[in-house]
């Protein structure tokens, strides 16, 4: 069984790498039902989503996370999967879990956020938010949705200094925060940019 596992395994990386990941699906699948890994679990996951099966990528990971649960990785994925497929609600536990198990995790904060903020829940959203910008503090788009959280949470000084912030590296993201929040309190901090 070692020789046969093998040869799967390495069909399934080569076609990966060629390109046919049909084909390469498939013998991840066998290699899978040979010996159950996280690993093959976690090919088999990937190669669902980036086909748009994010309902099929989900299982995968969920499998590869049961074989280890201690992979913050693989619950990243896991949540990824969730909230392409239009789960939020589902991904919001493995995202959890993935910055339980490395706060240093910054697209599990973000994916974090996002989820809770497609949910409605803002307040949660801007928590997650704060982290994904401590770890990653020239990410744009995290400023601008923290941007966002705040203004839905009615946190003015806030959205004033995270305007302040984005302003410094990103001017264009930050008058597109002021337009998108229409809060007259805020209209003083747009930048005139000279393009």
């Amino acid at each position: 069984m070692g020789f046969e596992l093998w040869r799967h395994k390495t069909r399934a990386w080569l076609f990966h790498f060629v390109g046919q990941d049909d084909r390469a699906f498939a013998e991840y699948a066998t290699a899978f039902q040979l010996a159950p890994t996280a690993s093959a679990a976690c090919h088999l996951g990937f190669i669902a989503c980036t086909k748009n099966r994010f309902a099929e990528g989900a299982t995968w990971f969920a499998k590869a996370s049961a074989l280890d649960p201690t992979n913050a990785d693989t619950l990243f994925n896991l949540g990824f999967a969730h909230e392409q497929g239009g789960q939020a609600a589902d991904s919001i536990a493995p995202f959890a879990a993935a910055v339980k198990l490395n706060p240093a995790l910054d697209r599990a904060w973000y994916g974090l956020a996002m989820a809770n903020a497609r949910l409605g829940k803002h307040a949660e959203a801007a928590s997650a938010l704060e982290e994904t910008v401590r770890l990653q503090p020239m990410h744009g788009e995290a400023w601008y949705h923290l941007g966002m959280a705040c203004h839905l949470c009615d946190q003015l000084d806030r959205l004033k200094e995270v305007i302040v912030r984005l302003r410094g590296f990103e001017p264009k993201r930050a008058n597109q925060l002021i337009k998108d929040c229409a809060r007259p309190e805020v209209a003083h901090l747009h930048t005139e940019l000279p393009f």
